[in-house]
């Protein structure tokens, strides 16, 4: 098969990149380069099945350009920074919901059917029900970066019904593994780089919180987009397991050989729209045969792993 990857050069984008060559598929990546990082298409760039093109989402006609003869689109450009989303609000709606609607277009233009969206498990804000399934009710929304996504996801409904798509959406917890560029493993390394003998933690420490592996992430998304066959498939993707904050810097600590002094900010939150308990039902993903192979702490682990090995990331 032939992909069209946006944000390829990403975290999430580019192990998607290397996995679907190593699979014997063609692989056509599109970034704009702000986030995404030349280093992580190395392994890629050797492939003759590679080609990379440099654009953005936003710029309708040659993003269809690139995708022309693509049997599948997999949509991860997106801004990811959650925490900070009041200080630009237009930022999510720009980079989440606007180029959702424009790799849509884009789509229609070249005449490909089926898509692959990176969502996220904030749009359940603060979920009522724990595990959280697919089918929950929603709540107000809590974070600018969940209602970005759920906008996202309306968009690709309507596209499916509109217009015959095949729209695969995936409900995240937090990824973690190789590659990993920003969120609480790269934040707390980085602190505890400054200062090994004490980390500030926000919030009280308790917050639940819930993570995937990289490598596991990707096997389920093309577990869902080989076996799903609806119309809108909607999935959640975690592990059956939650840890807290406090629980993940002391095996960050640990894995750095650190024993470093906690201290808390204090309440359940660590910001405005930070869920104090994130933990998805995931055994809709699980009766198609999946299952994760780490463990979140062996996640976290193998995090810091990769950061030690890749300090340059931090530059």
């Amino acid at each position: 098969m032939k992909f069209l990857i946006t944000g390829g050069a990403g975290f999430i984008g580019s192990n998607m990149a290397d996995r679907l060559l190593r699979d014997g598929h063609s692989v056509t990546v599109y970034d704009k380069f702000v986030t995404g990082r030349r280093e992580f298409l190395a392994e890629a760039a050797k492939n003759p099945s590679f080609k990379l093109v440099e654009g953005d989402c936003a710029d309708e006609e040659a993003l269809s350009a690139a995708m022309e003869g693509a049997d599948f689109v997999f949509h991860f450009a997106a801004n990811a920074d959650v925490r900070r989303g009041l200080e630009h609000p237009y930022k999510d709606l720009e980079q989440n919901t606007n180029n959702t609607y424009h790799v849509l277009e884009a789509m229609r233009r070249a005449g490909v059917k089926r898509i692959g969206f990176s969502s996220t498990g904030s749009v359940y804000g603060e979920a009522s029900v724990i595990p959280t399934p697919e089918d929950a009710p929603f709540p107000v929304q809590t974070s600018l970066y969940g209602a970005s996504k759920l906008a996202g996801e309306g968009l690709i409904a309507a596209y499916a019904e509109g217009y015959d798509f095949q729209g695969y959406i995936f409900r995240f917890v937090s990824i973690l593994g190789e590659r990993y560029p920003h969120g609480h493993v790269y934040d707390f390394y980085r602190a505890l780089k400054k200062d090994p003998d004490r980390l500030f933690i926000l919030g009280d420490g308790h917050q639940k919180k819930s993570y995937l592996y990289v490598g596991d992430c990707i096997n389920a998304i093309l577990t869902v987009i080989e076996k799903a066959r609806e119309k809108v498939n909607i999935y959640n993707l975690g592990t059956d397991e939650y840890c807290e904050v406090t629980d993940s810097a002391g095996w960050i600590a640990s894995e750095l050989g650190l024993s470093p002094e906690f201290s808390y900010g204090g309440g359940e939150r660590g910001w405005v729209g930070d869920n104090p308990f994130i933990y998805l039902d995931t055994s809709k993903v699980r009766a198609l045969g999946w299952r994760p192979e780490l463990s979140i702490e062996e996640a976290v682990r193998a995090t810091v792993r990769y950061l030690k090995a890749n300090e340059w990331m931090f530059d």
